[in-house]
């Protein structure tokens, strides 16, 4: 069976999804995640609508995952661990971009996260630049 994939615009509705799929968020996947937002703080961020297109990813009938186009284009995804599987990212990537046609578009990734790196670099994305971050907040 064809797995039937849909991107719906957030509602209030997903909020709670929303937080749990953060809750669930790997280490190694964030980038500009130090800790997890309290839920008010999530509600906040969530309200002040901080991407250009944003999504709850369906699969058939079940919310797996959400992805999101920056106002710069920049890609980000998150899927359910038990819906982690490459084919689906490709799919879920492809479709979002077939549905905000840009001349160009961009994916933030941790180094570490070598799973992402592959499934973009599949894609034909071309690494552009290294980013260094130095947070005074972090004793050394």
């Amino acid at each position: 069976m064809k797995e039937h994939i849909v991107l719906n615009p957030i509602k209030k509705i997903d909020y709670v999804f929303l937080y749990e799929l953060l809750l669930q968020r790997r280490a190694i996947v964030n980038i500009s995640h130090k800790k997890i937002p309290t839920w008010e703080e999530h509600i906040k961020f969530v309200r002040s609508k901080p991407y250009a297109k944003w999504y709850t990813i369906t699969q058939n009938t079940d919310k797996i995952g959400a992805v999101y186009l920056s106002k710069q284009s920049e890609i980000g995804i998150h899927m359910l661990r038990e819906y982690e599987k490459n084919s689906t990212y490709i799919q879920i990537i492809k479709k979002l971009m077939n549905t905000n046609p840009r001349k160009r578009f961009l994916a933030n990734i941790s180094p570490k996260n070598q799973k992402y790196i592959k499934i973009f670099e599949k894609l034909g994305f071309k690494k552009i630049q290294h980013t260094y971050e130095l947070d005074l907040r972090i004793d050394f």
